[in-house]
């Protein structure tokens, strides 16, 4: 089991150096434009100097990178001005222009397992995500994302994700295809005017009865990527129900009125019946290398909602199985 790194960066000149330039990280906001691969960047204002171009000028700042590693950035739309456009390499320099750059992550791992599309048009796109693979680049994947791959797959830059499920859940994500109906589509989750459902493998509670709901206030843990319950207004809320009884494990219908980071994994081990291959929850396993034979039992499975530009109502399902 692989762990979240808190930053990712490239090496930044000390701020008491003349002509420092700022640097910091930036989320952009799904409704801008976004490079070939990414959703995360570090942002340089570039400093005072000589060059021509904002390629010369990266260069020189970041003088252990190999300039043909920021030609290669610039080629893949990797290179973003403030607005979130990309920009190529014979960009004028200026100085005290901002510039948005996404990073390379050397020995990035390859998932091997690949993407199926459930649904296509001009406005969405439904994908059902394989264990493993993370939704945008974090951590030590900056290229094997869904995005990534969805945007090659479909030749589509504005490919944006509407919301995320964890690197190690499977199951089905949807995705903004189109800039214009973008902010309707985000209104469903914002509004909670979807309706998501899970499944997940857990050990058996027979002492408790079925259908229950579980509420509980999140917050976060130690260490920095955990989640953790805490006495206070509940600020979580999941539906629980059996599918289906087995002698060493029961297979749970779980239904998220919120959307908390591992909500799902935190509730399930609050009750005592920690999702299998869970090594985040209840307690921490020791770092390892991802075992693709060992999933985290927790998919997806099914998104329900009455489209917002068409006005007809939207059943998604995965087929993907644990």
């Amino acid at each position: 089991m692989t762990r979240p790194r808190r930053h990712d960066s490239l090496p930044q000149r000390p701020a008491s150096m003349p002509g420092a330039a700022l640097h910091n990280s930036v989320m952009f906001d799904s409704s801008t434009s976004r490079p070939a691969h990414a959703a995360r960047a570090s942002t340089l204002q570039l400093p005072p100097g000589p060059w021509a171009t904002v390629l010369d000028c990266l260069c020189a700042h970041f003088p252990g990178i190999p300039r043909a590693q920021w030609i290669n950035r610039f080629a893949e739309r990797r290179i973003l001005d403030l607005n979130g456009s990309a920009i190529d390499d014979t960009h004028p320099y200026r100085t005290g222009m901002t510039v948005h750059y996404f990073r390379d992550v050397p020995g990035e791992p390859r998932i091997p397992f690949e993407v199926s599309l459930v649904h296509v048009d001009r406005d969405l796109v439904v994908a059902d995500k394989p264990h493993f693979l993370p939704v945008v680049p974090a951590g030590r994947f900056a290229r094997e994302t869904l995005l990534q791959r969805l945007e090659q797959l479909l030749d589509n830059a504005d490919l944006a994700p509407l919301h995320r499920i964890d690197r190690g859940t499977a199951g089905l994500v949807m995705f903004s295809a189109n800039r214009e109906s973008r902010p309707a589509y985000q209104a469903l989750f914002r509004n909670r005017s979807i309706d998501k459902g899970y499944e997940a493998v857990a050990a058996p509670l027979p002492q408790l009865e079925f259908p229950l709901v579980r509420r509980s206030r999140l917050i976060p843990g130690e260490p920095f990527f955990r989640m953790c319950e805490v006495d206070g207004p509940a600020n979580s809320e999941t539906r629980i129900d059996v599918i289906e009884r087995e002698a060493g494990h029961w297979r749970y219908a779980l239904n998220p009125l919120t959307g908390r980071k591992h909500q799902l994994r935190v509730h399930m081990a609050a009750l005592g019946a920690a999702i299998v291959n869970d090594g985040f929850y209840p307690t921490l396993a020791e770092e390892s290398e991802d075992d693709f034979g060992r999933p985290l039992k927790l998919l997806a499975r099914s998104l329900r909602f009455v489209d917002p530009v068409s006005g007809r109502e939207r059943h998604f399902e995965s087929q993907r199985t644990l």
